[in-house]
């Protein structure tokens, strides 16, 4: 699941969408040679991911797949009856552990008798996340999210929703061809150089091709909305945000500005650099909010306002989980620079604030940074 709406970066970012519109229910748009365009429905308020079908010689290589559910059952078997030949899938390849993008692999590749590939590090995250399905909440997780300032409505929730992960992914084959940083895969007659990046999931993989000026990014670069990037129970004192403004500044270092962004939602775009540079200051002007509402302690439910354009109801847990995450993110980034400092009180709630040994956050600057 990916971020709220980023009206304000999107404008700042010079970007230019080639196609009128993404491909119709049960078919394909070729976007280059041998490379087609698949959206797929999603039943989330973000309501579609794209898939990329990559013309792999003797078959079709696939990249990502899907949430799992019956609809989406369905638009693949209209895939399948609208195929303009009868070549079979060669593999499939996933760019990270999220539902909508790893749900339907492990249903492909025993329908075609074909290898996943994924990177070690979302592969073995997928396994033990599915692992939860039917297990209580752990009392880590509670205490993790009590921390945070939830109430005891919300912790009800969360202990109702626990375990869920694994209903909407078919189980994955228990065996994979690992992703590593670099690759060079030879799909068909072209090279894709994979690019691993951090911050949204563990290991995220994009794959880049020189040769046709393409870049499948994925969750790691979106171009009308912001990618969530999230602490959770598991590793609670996680610095993602580092992890993702550095994969940021490493795309672009590596990537060439001229090529075509295939990603996982919205629409393909040109202006990758444009792109990022607006995601990275958007995040930096999000940091300096963060910073100035620290003078005051606060939990980090209490940081919202700073930090979102949209308000978040203790009712809406799918987005109240994705607040908290990316607040915990955006406090631990500051925590681990010396700029802000935490302590936890007698009821288990952590408070943040300003750190008085770091240079206060200067009110003329911030103005100039919104």
């Amino acid at each position: 699941m990916d971020g709220q709406p980023d009206t304000e970066v999107n404008a700042k970012a010079k970007l230019t969408y080639p196609f009128a519109g993404p491909p119709v229910r049960g078919q394909t748009t070729e976007v280059a040679p041998g490379v087609h365009w698949i959206r797929m429905p999603l039943p989330y308020a973000l309501n579609h991911i794209n898939l990329w079908a990559l013309d792999d010689g003797a078959g079709w290589a696939l990249v990502d797949t899907g949430v799992r559910n019956e609809e989406t059952a369905l638009v693949w078997r209209e895939l399948f009856a609208n195929a303009p030949d009868r070549r079979s899938l060669s593999r499939v390849i996933v760019t990270h552990m999220h539902p909508d993008h790893v749900g339907m692999a492990g249903w492909l590749t025993r329908k075609f008798g074909v290898r996943l590939w994924m990177t070690a590090l979302e592969y073995l995250s997928c396994r033990a996340m599915v692992s939860d399905s039917g297990r209580e909440a752990p009392p880590d997780a509670i205490d993790f999210y009590l921390r945070a300032g939830w109430g005891p409505a919300a912790i009800e929730a969360y202990r109702a929703r626990f375990g869920n992960f694994g209903k909407h992914i078919h189980p994955l084959p228990d065996s994979f061809r690992r992703l590593d940083d670099g690759d060079e895969l030879a799909i068909g007659n072209n090279i894709w150089r994979v690019i691993v990046g951090t911050g949204h999931s563990p290991a995220h993989a994009c794959l880049y091709c020189p040769a046709l000026k393409l870049l499948i990014s994925g969750d790691q670069v979106l171009p009308r909305i912001s990618s969530n990037v999230s602490v959770y129970p598991t590793e609670p004192d996680a610095d993602p945000m580092r992890g993702w403004l550095n994969s940021l500044a490493r795309i672009r270092r590596e990537v060439p500005d001229d090529v075509l962004v295939l990603p996982a939602h919205n629409e393909c775009f040109q202006g990758l650099h444009a792109r990022i540079d607006a995601l990275a200051s958007g995040q930096q002007r999000s940091l300096e909010r963060l910073r100035r509402s620290l003078r005051e302690p606060r939990r980090a439910i209490d940081v919202f306002g700073a930090l979102f354009a949209r308000p978040v109801s203790e009712a809406d847990m799918p987005l109240l989980g994705m607040a908290t995450g990316e607040s915990l993110a955006c406090l631990n980034y500051l925590v681990q620079r010396g700029d802000a400092v935490s302590s936890v009180d007698a009821d288990g709630v952590a408070w943040y604030r300003w750190a008085a040994r770091s240079q206060e956050p200067d009110s003329s600057q911030c103005g100039l940074l919104e």
